[in-house]
């Protein structure tokens, strides 16, 4: 039996929840009210997320059928509900695209970076109609806005993530679903420490950010809420650059630096 005050509460289901954003994801959520099923393949991960009261935890594969519509179910079996779903789930690399097992690797990049969100949306669509609506955000990348050297197969998906997010918005618009996406850019994940801590590729990317900065998880976290809640009622369709940046510069030349604090007449003055 789910309890009035459960019904009530705003629900949940977050993909690629153990780490990253959509660990911050499942903690700002739940901060502010909601229930949340969260949905990994990494057990290890969830089982912390598990602990937390009113989070439901999954493991499963997005890229298969039956996990988002396990999602789904959980969230009507525990909270009664569904008000939002957030597609985060998503792996990185590509290669050479004639090195031996590319396209085998594309096809798993968009078995789950594309498909899992498909299905991601065919799941959760029913659901909220019958709470009377709500919103879907994905996450798809600045890296789906331009082209990266070395991860042509990253790109592709990431950008379809984009395309997909404005044409399923227009079908569900009238049905009061709205579906947006973030495209984050450099942010401290476990996919990006690779980046970081490498002695001079870390920098030389940061450099590039006019923000001069990485981005925190829950930085991306935030956008997710607003595009979730009802602050965004009138927002459908687009794809929001959280990127200290970095899609607004063209690249030919590098940001401008923080300067120098000024030395004012009296600061070191023995004079």
């Amino acid at each position: 039996m789910v309890s009035p005050v459960a019904e009530a509460a705003p629900v949940a289901f977050v993909t690629g929840a153990a780490s990253g954003i959509g660990e911050a994801t499942v903690r700002l959520f739940h901060e502010r009210g909601h229930r949340v099923v969260a949905v990994d393949v990494d057990e290890e991960g969830l089982a912390k997320l598990a602990l937390l009261d009113d989070v439901v935890a999954l493991a499963g594969d997005v890229a298969e059928e039956a996990t988002s519509t396990a999602a789904v179910r959980l969230a009507l079996e525990h909270f009664g509900r569904l008000d939002a779903a957030v597609l985060n789930a998503g792996i990185g690399g590509s290669g050479p695209l004639e090195s031996p097992g590319s396209i085998e690797r594309f096809d798993r990049l968009f078995a789950v970076n594309v498909r899992g969100i498909a299905l991601g949306i065919r799941a959760a669509a029913p659901a909220l109609r019958a709470s009377g609506g709500g919103a879907i955000v994905a996450t798809s990348s600045v890296s789906g806005l331009r082209g990266d050297p070395g991860t042509w197969g990253y790109n592709a998906t990431k950008a379809a993530v984009i395309n997909l997010v404005r044409g399923a918005a227009i079908d569900y618009a009238a049905q009061n679903i709205r579906i947006n996406a973030i495209a984050p850019g450099g942010t401290v994940t476990a996919l990006t420490s690779g980046v970081l801590a490498h002695p001079e590729l870390g920098e030389a990317v940061t450099r590039r950010i006019p923000a001069q900065r990485w981005a925190a998880p829950r930085e991306q976290a935030e956008v997710v809420w607003f595009l979730a809640s009802p602050a965004a009622s009138y927002v459908t369709g687009v794809t929001v650059p959280v990127d200290g940046g970095l899609s607004a510069n063209g690249g030919i030349l590098l940001p401008p630096q923080a300067p120098l604090p000024t030395r004012t007449a009296t600061e070191g003055d023995n004079t």
